[in-house]
């Protein structure tokens, strides 16, 4: 009973409405991992890695989201997932609360243990790690464009991400290796490449395992008592980070699927019919092409508006409008995301 009273002492902020809430600073929200979930998740990370013979103990922290930072060996966690009320916001806010169950949670715990080990024993400046993986210092691309057909990455994370980066790309291998009962020699036996980078992450871990790790910085970066934004301040600057950006007009593409013409008078408004299945196509989209849903979210957003602009109404079978209106989606918030033009198969 103390431990209840000295966590709403703490947490005053949890009966507020999301309009209070966003006016406190994250660093006034008093948040800590010890007693939360995450401290379990994290406990589970180090089990794996003891069982997988590793000394290595990768230390966490919270901040604005994950990353593991260059040079320091750890783990760096978003300040919402201490926390159900703040998860529930971010859901609002973000469409989608990234690592929210304790299966992803643990998937991105996993991925982020591949970049912490790569720092804690310079993996990255290996002759080997190089000739398998790639350059650790290429430039990070703005977007990248995947292959969903290629069987040299392995498959982890959303939207095929070991093929964004070097790094990523070891990351995701490590995390498939860690994963228990992953049977990845099973699994990748017909993905030479893949399997081959998966062979070498375990020859290379072996190799380690009992090794003392050259780099044992233990810095925090961005801790969540040092994020002085409020709440809506951070909302809009991420908001900001994933919204759409428009290469061109698609106009042409919305009268593919809706129609301005008299003929169609009696029909439902193109307006009504894609904001009755947004959850769903969203949520379809955001699946398939690992976009942010929020980012869906602002070109169906847009799509509608402009729909309603143009007093388009629907103009092909009922049938057949979900499918046709996926496609749409798709290839513009792709559009959107690489800004290029893509024809519409619809």
């Amino acid at each position: 009973m103390r431990g209840t009273k000295r966590t709403g002492s703490r947490q005053f902020w949890v009966r507020e409405d999301d309009r209070q809430l966003l006016k406190r600073k994250i660093c006034d929200l008093r948040l800590k991992i010890e007693g939360t979930p995450l401290e379990r998740n994290i406990e589970r990370l180090y089990a794996e890695l003891k069982e997988r013979g590793l000394r290595f103990r990768p230390h966490t922290w919270l901040s604005s989201e994950w990353f593991s930072p260059d040079g320091i060996p750890g783990i760096a966690i978003p300040y919402y997932l201490a926390h159900p009320r703040l998860a529930r916001l971010e859901g609002r806010q973000m469409l989608q609360v990234e690592g929210g169950s304790p299966a992803e949670c643990m998937r991105i715990l996993r991925h982020e243990a591949g970049h912490a080990i790569c720092t804690a024993h310079r993996l990255h400046f290996r002759k080997r790690w190089r000739e398998i993986f790639g350059l650790f210092s290429k430039p990070y691309p703005r977007y990248y464009r995947p292959r969903p057909n290629s069987r040299a990455f392995v498959l982890h994370l959303d939207a095929w991400y070991a093929q964004a980066h070097p790094a990523e790309d070891f990351a995701e291998t490590f995390a498939v290796w860690l994963t228990p009962r992953s049977g990845w020699r099973r699994t990748y036996r017909d993905w030479p490449t893949a399997l081959r980078k998966l062979e070498y992450v375990d020859e290379l871990i072996r190799e380690i395992s009992h090794r003392a790790q050259p780099v044992r910085s233990r810095v925090k970066i961005e801790p969540v008592s040092q994020l002085k934004l409020t709440l809506g301040q951070y909302y809009r600057k991420k908001r900001t980070r994933y919204g759409a950006y428009w290469p061109d007009s698609y106009d042409r593409d919305l009268r593919r699927l809706f129609s301005a013409d008299s003929r169609y008078a009696a029909q439902p408004t193109a307006a009504v019919i894609l904001r009755s299945m947004r959850s769903e196509i969203r949520n379809t989209v955001a699946e398939w092409t690992g976009a942010h849903p929020y980012t869906i979210d602002q070109v169906l957003q847009d799509m509608i508006a402009r729909c309603r602009e143009l007093r388009l109404r629907l103009a092909v079978p009922k049938r057949e409008v979900k499918s046709r209106a996926f496609i749409l989606l798709t290839v513009h918030t792709m559009n959107c995301l690489h800004g290029r033009r893509q024809e519409i198969p619809v």
